[in-house]
């Protein structure tokens, strides 16, 4: 392997206004170091969950598995109930708005109310449930139908929430620090509140000052982080996202958001490039609030 193509990680590394990394370059994209060091501004910490604070692999093989297994039965069991009819009617005007998407299965009027044909309308909801998540979908409509079920499934001890070892360690020495922790995942925040609360590690809740979900906008949009910004009560610049997806890492620094991407085995690949423009760490155990090296 050529000298300059090693791929260890930033570390040590101060961040830019921008939420890039200041640190030395050697004949390798970073010279070895051992932690990154969070700005002084930062006053709250939010954070994905998937292949952030919990493995993808976890999402992939244990939770999707979950709904697409259990969907059908779920749909005949909870049918007449309000929350169900609820999901189905998001669900259908969510279909709607797909229409003029290639392959996207609708899902009629007539598939939601007292009067829907049952059998047939459950063939059609389930088809397009499984359709959306075919495709990655992560539309409200779909992470609220999936957040109940999940519900259900951690209620009944199907399911607990599996969360990396670093993570409840790091949050509680952040909290103790003053900081303020949050969520922000494309999941509802009913589902986040069941992976924390009804994890391996027992009730996580309590390390947690709030949750943000879709609803607040697309993690994608910068205008979602300046939503979070003022819903918590600061600047965006008082804000650290923590997250494995680079669209959200540039969404959030366009909003003028601290940002550090997270590296976990299974999560995608980094370009030399995202390596390069932004602070990287593969554990929350390597975050400081506060410089040692000034010691």
């Amino acid at each position: 392997m050529p000298a300059n193509s090693s791929t260890e990680p930033l570390r040590w590394a101060e961040l830019r206004p921008n939420g890039g990394a200041v640190g030395c370059r050697e004949n390798s994209r970073f010279t070895a170091m051992m932690q990154t060091v969070a700005p002084p501004a930062v006053s709250a910490i939010l954070l994905d969950i998937e292949g952030t604070t919990t493995p993808i692999s976890f999402v992939k093989d244990v939770l999707f598995p979950y709904i697409k297994e259990n969907v059908k039965s779920y749909l005949h069991t909870h049918w007449d109930e309000k929350e169900c009819q609820e999901d189905v009617d998001l669900l259908r005007k969510q279909a709607k708005n797909d229409e003029e998407l290639e392959g996207a299965v609708l899902i009629p009027e007539w598939c939601s109310g007292e009067n829907a044909d049952k059998e047939q309308a459950l063939e059609m909801v389930t088809n397009n449930i499984l359709w959306q998540m075919s495709q990655d979908r992560k539309t409200t409509a779909l992470k609220q139908l999936q957040g109940h079920m999940w519900r259900e499934a951690f209620l009944r001890g199907e399911v607990k929430g599996e969360v990396y070892k670093d993570v409840t360690p790091a949050i509680k020495e952040w909290r103790k620090e003053g900081k303020k922790v949050y969520i922000y995942s494309s999941g509802s925040v009913e589902a986040q509140k069941l992976l924390f609360g009804y994890s391996i590690e027992g009730d996580l809740l309590e390390l947690f000052d709030g949750h943000f979900d879709t609803k607040i906008g697309s993690k994608v949009k910068a205008e979602s982080y300046r939503e979070i910004a003022k819903n918590i009560g600061c600047s965006t610049d008082n804000i650290l996202f923590l997250t494995d997806v680079t669209k959200e890492a540039r969404a959030a620094e366009e909003a003028g958001a601290r940002v550090i991407l997270v590296v976990r085995p299974g999560n995608t690949k980094l370009t030399e490039e995202e390596e390069m423009s932004h602070s990287i760490i593969t554990s929350f155990g390597e975050l400081l609030l506060s410089d040692l090296r000034a010691n």
